[in-house]
């Protein structure tokens, strides 16, 4: 099993199974915003904004992203697609960097051109900025609370339906790593799982998960992983048996976490196994965990609790052409 990189404070590049993860929004990422770009554009403008339309069709305007709380920065580089979406004739100008950290009163990105389109553009692109900063926010939080020691933050699949592709972009532009994306490009085996082999094959589900597995592997990506779920020691002991990736921890006491790494240390798998702490996990218990000496540590309030971030649009309009 191939271990983790360790991440830099900014421009976080953390490799997973050999998958590189830039923080520059790519080819999915920017697929994914236009799926809902295009949704979000018709439900807000509709036919046309029809308070704009009181304005000289000839208006230009500069209106300037700026913002209101310290921040991590995340969905600048979207802009340009944003605008775009509107009116080709606005210009984007980004003055900061994915996943960097800014105070208050920030200058973020400046749009410039014609002054009814930027206006009807405001809405919807400070929805999805002000989203995106928000969950790269709240993972950079997390980031630093388990500094120091040689646990990561994950986000998990508790992601807002159809978002998925940004908001596990917004987690890397906060310092964080992503897990799987879906059901289909990993495996990992929960408790639900367990309880219907348990039922199905009438025998000790941990055994039964490890028998299909050696079914499964020859047919799984190379970048794949296998991760298995346990809740007690007791199945946590079979589990270390069945050579799985990862053995995920859910919702395990301090102690419990310990005991596991001890154990697993003990039997010179560290290394070859890492240990996921999951369930419950606060900003303010998130570093007791790591000291566990567990490696990974998924959040799902990463994406599903995020707090949308403060930012303003002030717009500055002047009588000029925007071609002028």
């Amino acid at each position: 099993m191939d271990n983790f990189t360790k991440p830099s404070i900014f421009g976080m590049l953390p490799k997973v199974k050999g998958v590189q993860m830039a923080v520059k929004p790519g080819k999915i990422e920017r697929e994914n915003l236009w799926r809902l770009l295009e949704m979000a554009r018709d439900e807000d403008l509709g036919s046309g904004d029809v308070t704009s339309a009181i304005l000289p069709a000839e208006l230009g305007a500069e209106a300037r992203f700026i913002a209101r709380q310290p921040m991590t920065v995340c969905g600048c580089e979207l802009l340009e697609a944003i605008a775009a979406c509107y009116d080709g004739d606005i210009r984007t100008e980004c003055r900061v960097q994915e996943g960097e950290y800014v105070p208050a009163g920030t200058l973020l990105a400046i749009w410039k051109g014609p002054g009814r389109a930027i206006l009807a553009a405001e809405r919807v692109a400070l929805n999805f900025i002000q989203r995106l900063c928000g969950v790269a926010t709240t993972t950079r939080e997390y980031v630093e609370a388990v500094k120091g020691t040689d646990a990561h933050i994950f986000d998990t699949r508790k992601t807002i339906p159809g978002w998925r592709e940004l908001e596990k972009y917004a987690v890397r532009a906060g310092g964080g790593r992503n897990h799987r994306k879906g059901l289909y490009d990993a495996v990992l085996i929960k408790d639900n799982h367990l309880a219907v082999l348990a039922q199905s094959e009438g025998m000790d589900p941990i055994s039964a998960a490890g028998r299909e597995l050696e079914r499964l592997r020859p047919a799984l990506p190379p970048t794949a992983f296998v991760e298995l779920e346990v809740d007690t020691l007791a199945q946590f002991e079979v589990a270390l048996g069945l050579g799985v990736d990862i053995i995920l921890l859910d919702n395990m006491s301090l102690d419990q976490l310990r005991q596991a790494v001890e154990r697993r240390n003990s039997l010179g798998l560290k290394g070859r196994l890492e240990l996921e702490a999951s369930g419950g996990v606060r900003l303010d218990t998130v570093r007791d965990i790591a000291l566990t000496g567990v490696e990974r540590i998924s959040v799902g309030a990463l994406t599903h609790s995020a707090t949308a971030i403060d930012i303003a649009l002030d717009i500055h309009l002047n009588l000029l052409k925007p071609s002028e």
